[in-house]
């Protein structure tokens, strides 16, 4: 079972940015006060990366133990671990270098420092979520926390933005990832953005998360954000396909949101 989607409209990416920071630090610490350890998947793009320095920038983050957050990414460019292209390495500069994180529970997906192909660094990727799925399945937590898929493990917050085109991490429209079934992880290749190669969650896997929030800004994503909120085919429109498990969010700003349908829109305070 999945939440149906409820949209929360800000006036401009900035506010959208620092709204969408206030509402990640106060899950991670509700779920940290439940659970002891929090997981979040993080993407990258403007609002994306924005975000995260939002919540390095907030005087709130200290309230949360990020030694006990678990980082993964729902998708990375396939090319050298230094490159600016790299979601994890914008991530880095954005807000873990300003943190004190746990190294091991840093997540990220393989490079053409490490791989030959996305395929090898998708499989290896994929193999690093089930051996932490199996970790936390051998720890056998006494909580309230829903069963995840046996491969996967729990995350408590998915991030994703959305492509003009309406693709969502690297699902692109009418290509093979986005039609995936079986595997957790694919290797993605000639991407009609720029850089071809990536490495990408699927949409089973990303459907697992207890709560998806898609964070999107700018009149360039309106006709994407419309078509996704008016139950379109997700082969043909990816940002119709996700759904979390608790809660699917829409945290957009007002120009992503002017082809929302009104009935969609809810008045939802952050953190609520």
């Amino acid at each position: 079972m999945h939440a149906e989607p409820r949209v929360s409209i800000h006036p401009d990416s900035k506010v959208l940015m620092a709204a969408i920071a206030a509402r990640l630090i106060t899950k991670l610490v509700d779920v940290q006060d439940k659970h002891g350890e929090a997981t979040v998947v993080l993407t990258g793009g403007t609002v994306g990366i924005g975000t995260l320095k939002a919540v390095a920038d907030s005087a709130a983050a200290p309230a949360v133990d990020w030694s006990r957050v678990n980082f993964w990414w729902g998708d990375e460019r396939f090319v050298a671990a230094d490159s600016d292209d790299r979601n994890t390495r914008q991530a880095h500069q954005a807000l873990l270098s300003h943190l004190q994180v746990d190294p091991a529970r840093v997540h990220e997906p393989g490079s053409t420092d490490q791989f030959a192909t996305a395929d090898e660094a998708a499989a290896a990727y994929e193999a690093e979520l089930k051996a932490a799925a199996e970790a936390e399945h051998a720890a056998d937590m006494s909580d309230d926390r829903p069963e995840q898929p046996g491969n996967l493990p729990r995350f408590d917050v998915l991030l994703l933005g959305v492509g003009p085109d309406a693709h969502v991490a690297s699902l692109f429209p009418e290509q093979a990832g986005i039609r995936e079934k079986s595997r957790t992880v694919v290797g993605v290749e000639n991407s009609p953005k720029p850089p071809p190669s990536r490495i990408s969650l699927t949409l089973p896997a990303i459907n697992t998360a207890q709560e998806i929030w898609m964070v999107v800004a700018g009149e360039d994503k309106a006709g994407a954000v419309g078509l996704a909120l008016a139950g379109a085919n997700p082969v043909q429109v990816p940002a119709a396909g996700p759904a979390g498990r608790t809660r699917t969010l829409w945290l957009i700003d007002e120009n992503a949101a002017s082809r929302v349908p009104q009935q969609l829109v809810r008045k939802d305070p952050a953190g609520a």
